[in-house]
């Protein structure tokens, strides 16, 4: 048996050498690249209770699990000293592109898998709009973490040459959409996303959605949406819809939230009626960040008769004063032009308020002015202890719905925030609850078959931490500040994070099967 690494020495990346012999059936790894975590706790995904193990990595998967008192030893030895060892975490909503953008961020909070093309936009390569030559760039590049990538329902739209200005979508259009879907899938996207609060997807009509959801439902696929409303009396139809335009495929709601909503009891008025789907027989899902405030684009202020492709300065010299009052009344309900935080130049950091008073203008004029498309910012609108009742639930995942760049803590410290404050602090969740709807969970909703848990077979894609060091440092003042505490991250058995720094880009564009 070799030598005991110290905590120091594990994590300064010591190594030691022996023999793999005395791990039943492991004899014939000799000559493989081999990590061995020695007396970590360990917390396997699955929702079991956290339990005391050596676990052995050959190459990129996961092949012995074992007790403490095993013997053997690796090319690496990582000494857990009781840490917990876990899965890493798959984020079951994000943005950006990893052609471009650094992860970093990620790694440093635990994320190992990420889920793009949300929303109904996908990402693309150059002015592309068929994600397909982004695939194959993804799959040439060296990235941060793995990807798991979704079809989007705005963006394979337009690739089949329906316009924006299309409400209802021609037999001829709706058989292009469903063909550019359909090669989608077989590429290995996942499912398909929807963004019906934005443009293209807010003109779309339930019937165009549900010529596509048969194709997922065919390929096995979930449907992930954006819904139409995320406001208190609309939430219910919303998510009638999902479903409706989603069967026979799996529904699943992004960023679970009830805006305008308040309180425990309303919470749990709405995961008894999502309960009751599922009691139905619809596979219903969720996910949901640990924040109040949402971030999405500043035309979500803006009446859809404002929206592109409409001419905005033809409506603001016709219909301005139509337009002021309803801006005016739409921040009025949504807490005031306090509760809106701008989160791009040149107004960055600055709340609606200050930027109008900067500018001299009452902030409904000043919105005109910038316009619809002027940038995005952090919505104050949600109700902590209601989303505190919808994050726990069994059926809830999570999600950063974060991106590289973004001015929302939620990009840079969403799972650290859940392990210090839900975990750690409040004791809202146990620690293999919470590891579950952050590993396993997700890689059922997505069918990732071979990730998501710890047990031999699957692919190395873990973390290592002591849930009384992790600390989510970001806040909105300082939303770039990275994630405290996760002490190795390792994608694939390559580790990828160390020492509060990235030290490889093992990532990999993953595809469905």
């Amino acid at each position: 048996m070799g030598k005991r690494l110290t905590r120091r020495q594990a994590i300064g990346g010591a190594v030691v050498a022996g023999s793999l012999a005395s791990w039943p059936g492991l004899a014939t790894l000799a000559g493989a690249s081999t990590t061995l975590f020695r007396e970590v706790l360990l917390v396997d995904g699955t929702g079991r209770a956290p339990r005391l193990a050596n676990v052995l990595v050959a190459d990129d998967r996961i092949v012995g699990i074992e007790p403490p008192s095993a013997t053997g030893d690796a090319a690496r030895v990582v000494a857990g000293e009781g840490r917990v060892l876990a899965p890493g975490f798959i984020d079951m909503h994000s943005h950006g592109d990893p052609l471009v953008d650094s992860y970093e961020a990620f790694l440093a909070m635990g994320v190992t898998t990420i889920t793009l093309g949300q929303d109904g936009s996908g990402p693309r390569l150059g002015k592309g709009l068929d994600p397909r030559p982004w695939m194959q760039a993804i799959d040439r590049a060296k990235i941060d973490v793995n990807v798991a990538l979704l079809a989007s329902h705005g963006t394979l739209r337009r690739a089949a040459g329906v316009s924006d200005s299309v409400r209802r979508v021609d037999a001829a259009g709706l058989a292009r959409m469903a063909a550019q879907l359909e090669a989608e899938l077989k590429a290995g996207a996942f499912g398909l996303s929807y963004g019906l609060e934005y443009v293209p997807g807010i003109y779309s009509e339930t019937a165009e959605l549900t010529n596509l959801g048969k194709v997922v439902a065919r390929h096995g696929g979930v449907v992930m949406s954006h819904m139409r409303s995320e406001n208190d009396e609309e939430i219910k139809a919303s998510i009638d819809e999902l479903i409706a335009s989603s069967l026979p495929a799996r529904p699943h709601i992004s960023h679970l939230k009830v805006v305008f909503g308040k309180g425990e009891a309303r919470a749990r008025q709405l995961l008894a009626f999502l309960a009751e789907k599922r009691r139905q027989g619809i596979d219903l899902t969720a996910d949901q960040y640990p924040y109040e405030a949402g971030y999405t684009g500043i035309a979500i202020l803006f009446p859809k008769w404002a929206l592109p492709p409409t001419d905005y300065t033809r409506v603001v010299a016709e219909r301005r004063q139509e337009l002021r009052d309803y801006l005016v009344q739409r921040m009025t309900r949504r807490g005031g032009p306090e509760a809106l935080l701008i989160g791009t130049a040149p107004y960055a950091g600055k709340t609606l308020a200050q930027a109008a008073q900067e500018a001299g203008l009452h902030y409904a004029d000043f919105l005109i002015k910038i316009g619809p498309q002027s940038g995005s910012g952090a919505h104050f609108t949600q109700d902590k202890a209601l989303q505190d009742v919808l994050l726990v639930d069994p059926f809830v995942a999570f999600s950063t719905d974060g991106g590289p760049g973004m001015r929302h803590p939620r990009a840079t410290g969403t799972y650290a925030k859940l392990i210090e404050e839900y975990v750690v602090q409040g004791r809202k969740l146990s620690i293999e609850e919470m590891v579950r709807k952050g590993t396993g969970f997700p890689a059922h909703i997505l069918r990732l078959g071979d990730r998501g848990v710890i047990r031999p077979g699957m692919k190395a894609d873990l973390i290592l931490f002591d849930p009384k060091r992790v600390k989510a440092r970001s806040t909105y003042v300082d939303p770039f500040a990275k994630a405290e505490g996760f002490d190795l991250v390792m994608l694939g058995g390559m580790v990828a994070y160390e020492g509060g720094v990235r030290v490889a880009k093992a990532g990999k564009l993953l595809r469905a099967r």
